[in-house]
């Protein structure tokens, strides 16, 4: 009798093992020929030079830490790691926080959570247009650069010249002077070319200064007729007054009195301009700001960052908003009640009961912080694009790219898998800790 009854569980427990083997051996399958041969195969592939026929050990290991372009990609990566769950999860947190005190908080939640519907590829083409040079196309210069005018008056015609043959020559830094000296009574006519259609739209015509007793006196004009037949340094029908020119009267290298040209392109010096040359300065015709270069070797990567930060920062939202769902109330009201105020509150009891949450959405923004590619890839131009390397670009790269270096390339996706290792450590203890509780 005891013998049936040891045996009898030992031989049911046969054939349970065999049906779990059974289901499990298609996902064995799968998960050996996507996983576990490609990453033998790769270990394996990385111990040979290009051809794949020379053994050389560790030496593309050896090349992962001593190529330039591979070391920039490599601190690039760490600055990713570092920069971009950091700032998503903050954002994240707070935006979780705040639209619960708000009616239309779902609605924000839509709004923020959208562009993860959106592909990275179109992620990359939007941002490579908001981030254009060009603030006419690109909207982050079309803000800055508003912003920039209105705090700094831009220069009413850029890139304007004197005429060939006036008075003005060059005085250094951009601003022009003329060669003879002013004369009470008298008028300094200063004519100019090169000035922009757009800038001289609208403006009126252009007359003759009339002396004045004991003024200094002038016009300046854009010297140019349409179709031909003006004459040079002379005020024709047609030709365009330049108003809001700045006049400077300068003798010893002081501006001793100072003018604008109005409407009509004429100006009024004091008596204090005779015997001074007349200037005009260079911030009558410095060249229009066009904001930010984005894109260029220095900010490429932290506006790629940005990028990534718009697209995910909905991601931490939403998990995190989830996990605050499940706090109690009663232990933020009790708080409140003692005295706490919101700062206490959020940082006292919110924040270190979000913890386990906090550290989910991090470590999942970490490992996708290392496979970047595609954003990196799209956004950055081909003169910054060794600026903004990536490891995972640099892989594609040393794989695909034109010089082909598998050998190189596999050493790359093993360095990856030995980064992302350990971050896949501590989600499974995280996990493996949840079950237990």
């Amino acid at each position: 009798m005891r013998a049936a009854v040891g045996v009898g569980p030992r031989r049911a427990a046969g054939p349970r093992v065999w049906v779990a083997a059974v289901f499990l051996l298609p996902a064995l399958v799968v998960l050996g020929a996507l996983v576990v041969y490609p990453i033998g195969f790769s270990v394996y592939r990385s111990l040979f030079d290009a051809s794949g026929n020379g053994f050389v050990g560790l030496g593309n290991y050896g090349a992962v830490f001593s190529d330039e372009a591979i070391r920039t990609a490599l601190r690039n990566t760490v600055v990713w790691v570092v920069v971009a769950p950091a700032v998503s999860t903050a954002l994240g947190l707070v935006f979780a926080v705040l639209t619960e005190r708000v009616r239309w908080g779902t609605a924000f939640k839509l709004v923020v959570f959208m562009p993860m519907a959106i592909s990275m590829l179109a992620a990359g083409i939007i941002f490579r247009l908001v981030y254009d040079q060009d603030p006419q196309r690109g909207v982050a210069n079309a803000v800055w650069v508003a912003v920039h005018d209105t705090f700094a008056k831009p220069a009413p015609f850029p890139g304007a010249k004197p005429r060939p043959g006036a008075d003005l020559r060059p005085s250094g830094g951009g601003s022009f002077s003329t060669r003879s000296v002013a004369r009470v009574g008298a008028s300094v006519n200063l004519p100019l070319v090169a000035v922009r259609p757009s800038d001289v739209r609208g403006a009126r015509q252009a007359v003759v200064a009339r002396p004045r007793p004991g003024k200094v006196t002038g016009t300046a004009w854009l010297d140019f007729t349409r179709g031909g037949g003006g004459r040079p340094n002379v005020i024709d029908p047609g030709e365009r007054a330049l108003a809001g020119l700045t006049v400077q009267a300068v003798r010893g290298g002081r501006v001793v009195a100072s003018a604008v040209t109005g409407a009509d392109g004429t100006y009024v010096l004091p008596a204090e301009a005779a015997g001074a040359q007349l200037r005009l300065p260079a911030a009558d015709f410095a060249a229009a700001y066009n904001g930010v270069d984005w894109l260029g070797p220095a900010l490429v990567t932290p506006a790629i960052i940005g990028s990534y930060v718009w697209m995910w920062a909905g991601f931490a939202m939403v998990l995190i908003a989830a996990g605050l769902a499940g706090v109690e109330r009663e232990l933020l009201e009790a708080a409140r009640v003692d005295g706490a105020g919101e700062w206490q509150v959020f940082r006292r009891i919110t924040v270190p009961l979000l913890a386990p949450v906090l550290v989910v959405v991090l470590v999942t923004l970490m490992i996708n912080v290392l496979k970047i590619f595609d954003l990196v890839y799209v956004i950055a131009p081909g003169s910054s694009l060794r600026s903004a390397n990536v490891l995972a670009l640099q892989l594609f790269q040393s794989s695909f790219g034109t010089d082909v270096d598998e050998g190189l390339g596999s050493a790359i996706a093993v360095f990856l898998l030995v980064l992302v290792a350990p971050v896949m450590y501590v989600n499974l203890r995280r996990i493996r800790k949840e079950r237990r509780r």
